[in-house]
């Protein structure tokens, strides 16, 4: 959920900011990228420099740069946010932030906020159940903000009870748990394929295709933590059953996938068909093992049903259908041909001849293909990343 996320932590003057620190960290862990803005009284607490560093950008703690004379363009820090975090929010900031006062260039990025805004309390225990903190935090939440409870436990002061900032594990399960409710796909029924098909030549072997359904798995995976109610049908897979699956189908023919497929696909919201589905299988099958006898064998095939043809034919009044192609020449023609015979709504391109991608491998180079847009080409990087890029588009669908 995090992942690419442009995130503002600002830090006000509590003695919980050594708290930022970890949290700036572990924004950065999951994918984000953080900017600083800190009061000018909460540098006594933590250094600037430890932020930078952290977050490889400049810390915004005043209007201007003394030393050049440059305007910190809190406008400009405002749009570039996907949303903004206060950890810790301390009573004063808190006050200031609920009856618009403005003396400050973390204030002034706040009041220039149209995305999202989290906070996270931080202060002594008396402070905290005050009648104007908590006036203050029930004026912020009807701006539509979010409040992170702040937890029980030892305080500054030596007392013991509610007031301290969240942990910043608990601050990130927060958000991600947010960020998952406001996602276009939460509750959407998305089916997805994964991996190969095997097609029985005899009890011990097959014709088949070096699909691992590392992809596959990675939809998956990532669909439902965008709150998907996902459904997956693997091919022959090493892969761990992932958890947390609406449901799971093990198949190994494009026969059984083919079944299971139309099992599910009228309630389907949206199908992925990224398993590799062999073409071809053997006329017949042998009951026992065929021994070697001649020099040659020859195995008659048969072409096995085209399942993204038939989702095609037979799809639903607002379903989204999204299809594979793997590619060795002249990709982007054949793939474009196949997004309009198949009747997709997007179809993801890979190439063996990109090194380093495709089968077998953990990571992957993909280019997009859109019915009314443009195509998007993402560099090669891993394929949960390549998932993350995949349903991002296809949140745009229901935007």
């Amino acid at each position: 959920m995090l992942q690419g996320k442009n995130v503002l932590l600002a830090v006000s003057a509590g003695i919980a900011a050594y708290k930022s620190v970890f949290l700036c960290r572990l924004l950065i862990k999951k994918g984000a990228n953080v900017k600083v803005l800190m009061t000018p009284h909460s540098a006594n607490f933590i250094t600037p420099l430890t932020f930078s560093t952290l977050s490889k950008n400049p810390v915004y703690l005043d209007y201007f740069d003394e030393k050049d004379g440059s305007w910190n363009n809190h406008v400009e820090l405002a749009k570039w946010a996907d949303f903004f975090l206060l950890a810790p929010a301390t009573a004063n900031t808190l006050s200031k932030m609920a009856n618009g006062l403005c003396d400050n260039v973390l204030l002034a990025t706040y009041l220039s906020m149209s995305n999202p805004v989290f906070i996270a309390p931080a202060m002594d225990l008396d402070m905290y159940q005050h009648p104007a903190i908590k006036d203050n935090l029930k004026k912020l939440e009807s701006f539509g903000h979010s409040i992170i409870p702040a937890e029980k436990g030892e305080l500054a002061s030596g007392l013991e009870g509610e007031g301290r900032m969240a942990e910043p594990e608990h601050i990130i399960t927060y958000l991600e748990g947010k960020l998952n409710s406001r996602s276009p796909l939460k509750g959407k029924r998305i089916l997805i394929t994964a991996g190969p098909t095997y097609e029985a030549i005899d009890p011990v072997r097959f014709l088949g295709n070096r699909s691992s359904g590392k992809m596959g798995y990675a939809l998956a995976s990532e669909a439902m933590k965008l709150g998907a109610d996902v459904h997956l049908i693997s091919g022959p897979s090493k892969l761990d059953q992932l958890k947390g699956l609406a449901s799971f189908s093990a198949v190994e023919s494009a026969e059984e996938m083919f079944k299971s497929v139309k099992d599910l696909q009228e309630e389907a919201e949206i199908i992925i068909m990224s398993a590799a589905v062999s073409d071809y299988s053997p006329i017949t099958q042998a009951n026992q093992k065929i021994k070697k006898s001649s020099e040659k064998l020859g195995i008659e095939l048969k072409k096995n049903p085209d399942i993204l043809q038939w989702l095609g034919e037979n799809k639903k009044e607002g379903q989204k259908l999204i299809g594979f192609a793997l590619e060795t020449h002249e990709e982007e023609k054949h793939a474009k041909d196949k997004l309009k015979r198949k009747k997709l709504d997007m179809i993801v391109l890979n190439s063996l001849n990109d090194q380093g991608a495709g089968f077998d491998s953990a990571k992957n180079q993909v280019t997009l293909f859109f019915k009314k847009q443009e195509a998007k080409s993402f560099p090669l990087k891993d394929k949960s990343l390549v998932a993350r890029d995949i349903l991002n588009e296809i949140q745009q669908f229901y935007d």
